[in-house]
């Protein structure tokens, strides 16, 4: 569930005063999404999203992407985008939480992705990179391998409990990523979350790209890794080459990769694969039942991380040559 702050009908009118969204009709909560809570409002000008911060969202971020959405949009990436109050500002402030107010995009999420969505998604995600080439703001990634560190130092002691065996193999994953991580590939503003609860389709049509609330200059061949992670494993947990190569073909008509983003890719996956292991497994482990945190079984990530430690090229997730 996605709403972990209550608001009532009344704190809600007051807060939409401020916005030129004429008046509320009905409002609901989201129950999907994982960090923060989520309204659907239908109001007499049309149907937004309002969405209320919570503790893991540092306020200081929000202008990046708030402002990144209006510069993703301006740039022809269909995104939703923040609604400017009364005063200009696209932050308020709504039952102690920071909020904005996000216009409703079209489309549903799939649950079960064709290759045909696959290859969608490569294309969207390079042309957001490229889109995203000249925004002015940065944001450095909090979940890049020091961040990784601080999420093991808190899990590693109680990692067997969840498979034993665990925490030397993952003791073994930190010494091969600090070695083999690359260092100078082409990098930019990334997404670093595109999973697909957070790509909309109308039917085979990409319709738009949501949830920004982890982007941040990386790597853009690590947000394709992290692509491949969420898209191409099936149900079973098994490696779809079909998707894989759909996938990043999508994303080369685009973007080309270089030789060095190609050869890097395999460690790049291993990377992400650790990187959401980690985060769910750190979550898994800490938090107690029925907190502000949607606990996400690690295990999942644990098989693809597996997998990830076998390959030798990236023609193996279906990079053509």
């Amino acid at each position: 569930m996605a709403v972990y702050t209550d608001i009532t009908e009344g704190e809600l009118g007051a807060f939409l005063k401020q916005y030129p969204v004429g008046e509320l009709l009905s409002y609901k909560g989201i129950a999907e999404g994982t960090e923060n809570s989520n309204f659907l409002l239908h109001t007499s000008a049309g149907a937004y999203i309002l969405t209320l911060y919570e503790k893991r969202v540092d306020r200081s971020d929000l202008p990046f992407f708030l402002g990144l959405m209006e510069h993703l949009a301006k740039r022809g990436i269909s995104c939703p985008l923040p609604v400017h109050r009364s005063d200009g500002a696209v932050i308020g402030e709504l039952a102690g939480r920071p909020a904005a107010l996000i216009t409703f995009l079209e489309g549903m999420w799939m649950r079960r992705p064709t290759v045909a969505h696959c290859r969608e998604v490569g294309k969207a995600l390079a042309a957001m990179h490229l889109a995203g080439a000249d925004f002015p703001l940065s944001r450095p990634n909090a979940l890049a391998i020091d961040g990784w560190r601080k999420l093991w130092a808190g899990a590693r002691d109680r990692a067997d409990e969840v498979e034993q065996g665990l925490a030397r193999e993952v003791d073994a994953d930190f010494v091969a990523l600090a070695r083999d991580w690359p260092t100078s590939l082409p990098a930019g503003i990334i997404h670093a979350d595109l999973f697909p609860d957070n790509v909309f389709f109308l039917g085979a049509k990409l319709s738009g790209l949501i949830d920004f609330y982890f982007a941040c200059n990386d790597f853009y061949a690590y947000d394709l890794a992290t692509c491949l992670n969420a898209w191409c494993f099936e149900k079973d947990h098994a490696f779809n080459l079909t998707k894989g190569a759909a996938l990043i073909a999508g994303y080369q008509s685009v973007r080309p990769l270089s030789d060095a983003e190609r050869d890097a890719l395999p460690i790049l996956s291993r990377g992400s694969a650790l990187r959401f292991m980690l985060t769910r497994l750190y979550d898994w482990l800490t938090v107690p039942n029925g907190g502000l945190v949607l606990k996400r079984d690690p295990n999942e990530y644990i098989r693809k991380l597996r997998f990830h430690r076998q390959i030798a090229s990236a023609s193996e997730y279906g990079l053509a040559p």
